[in-house]
């Protein structure tokens, strides 16, 4: 009987990334960049005001030479406000070596007003504001914006209440990105900021490693689709609808192939057909029971399959190899719905991960104390579905057993449907007390 552990190991190493393909930045989110992107142009391309305020030369209200000003009475350092910087403008250290001044107010006329998004360029004369909006190019020989909040807002002519220096509020060309700069890095997994990055220097394409493709195939005779009524002795084909779904909610591009029917012949040609077209092949019902053999053999016909038990429960009874002239990872699960969820969850779902270039392909482990009373097999590496929940007082993890509880059934999707986690029980641990401390592995949250 293989480990849990040697059976990750032949998993991961199968692993196989997809080529590269060029697609829109809008559809690629949690995909890994395939190429070094470097900015052809800087960013800022044009000095534009960071804040809503009025540009004007820093000298001309005495913030080059670190001049006090004279604020209104009873007026505290107003917080700036406007288009959503969020930022109050730091105070202006003044400027020790500058000879003591008297105190005065600053008033210049306000000869323009500048939106962002303006084309029409303008040109400060010396002791003169322009009013501008966030975003909005500055006007030549203008060095700093005064924020609205430091002034008397005047629509002809403004006051200033404090100084600025030069540089100040103003987003300069190249501040953050200079042309030739990486703007994103190859094996970088583009989230929202990354795929931002690329449209603000004028990438609308990029080079991706693209989901990888993977094939779900339920397999026996006693399987009828969902729509259809089933006589005596069948049931409804369970597995290929929830191993596809967790196969997209891992990241994979699913094709859900559904029963495979037929002659032996007729479906050695179907899984052929998708092997050439799939990072990995994912067949339910393939091992245990005699009615597993068929498909085991025409798997035989097509690459090594190794059907070696995994000392785990549930899903000891599965399968794995290579097969096609690609050597594509092929996992053979059981029938049973919660078995192969469980299966999947522990090796399938890495493999996917890993193929997408994700740094951690596992799930979250936390430390939980258990509620109640759980039972494993010896030998074997449990891992038991589960409710995890948060201590209001103390905020310590607390989990409840679903399955493997005493008196709970193992292979009741039901129970599973319920679970946001799995309890992870040691090889040498056959039960595990309430109070006691489990590695749980966390599931995607459910609200």
């Amino acid at each position: 009987m293989r480990s849990v552990d040697d059976q990750l190991a032949l998993v991961t190493d199968a692993v196989t990334t997809p080529e590269p393909v060029r697609m829109s930045i809008s559809n690629a989110l949690g995909l890994m960049c395939a190429e070094q992107v470097q900015a052809n142009q800087p960013l800022p391309g044009f000095p534009q005001a960071a804040i809503d305020g009025y540009a004007v030369r820093a000298v001309d209200i005495g913030g080059e030479r670190g001049l006090k000003v004279r604020r209104p009475k009873n007026q505290d350092q107003p917080a700036v406000q406007g288009s959503g910087e969020g930022e109050e403008p730091p105070a202006q250290a003044e400027d020790a070596a500058a000879p003591a001044q008297p105190e005065v107010e600053r008033s210049l006329p306000v000869v323009g007003e500048v939106p962002a998004g303006s084309k029409q360029p303008l040109r400060l004369q010396p002791k003169q504001a322009v009013r501008v909006y966030t975003g909005a190019p500055l006007p030549t020989l203008a060095d700093a914006v005064l924020p609205l909040e430091w002034t008397d807002r005047g629509r002809k002519r403004i006051t200033a209440h404090r100084t600025v220096r030069s540089g100040d509020f103003v987003r300069r060309v190249g501040d953050d990105i200079q042309p030739g700069d990486v703007a994103v890095s190859s094996g970088t997994v583009f989230g929202p900021a990354q795929i931002g990055l690329l449209a603000a220097v004028g990438r609308s394409k990029v080079l991706v490693y693209p989901r990888p493709r993977v094939t779900i195939v339920s397999y026996g005779r006693e399987l009828v689709d969902v729509d259809k009524e089933p006589g005596l002795g069948q049931v409804f084909d369970v597995n290929s609808y929830s191993l596809a779904a967790a196969a997209e909610e891992a990241g994979a591009d699913v094709a859900r192939v559904g029963i495979a029917e037929g002659e032996p012949r007729r479906i050695r040609e179907v899984l052929k057909n998708h092997i050439a077209r799939s990072e990995a092949l994912v067949i339910t019902g393939a091992v245990g029971g005699a009615g597993a053999e068929q498909i085991r053999e025409i798997l035989a016909e097509l690459g090594d399959i190794d059907t070696s038990r995994v000392a785990m429960h549930p899903g000891s009874v599965q399968g794995f190899g290579l097969v096609g002239d690609e050597r594509i990872p092929t996992f053979l699960l059981p029938s049973n719905p919660v078995s192969a969820l469980v299966i999947f969850e522990i090796f399938v779902r890495p493999l996917i991960r890993l193929a997408l270039g994700k740094r951690n392909a596992h799930r979250r482990v936390v430390r939980a104390r258990a509620l109640n009373h759980i039972e494993s097999r010896p030998g074997r590496r449990g891992f038991i579905r589960a409710r995890l929940m948060r201590d209001a007082e103390t905020a310590d993890y607390l989990v409840e057993g679903l399955g493997g509880a005493t008196g709970a059934p193992a292979h009741l999707l039901a129970g599973l449907s319920e679970a946001n986690a799995m309890i992870q029980v040691p090889e040498e641990v056959t039960e595990i007390r309430p109070g006691d401390v489990v590695d749980v592995l966390f599931l995607t949250q459910r609200s």
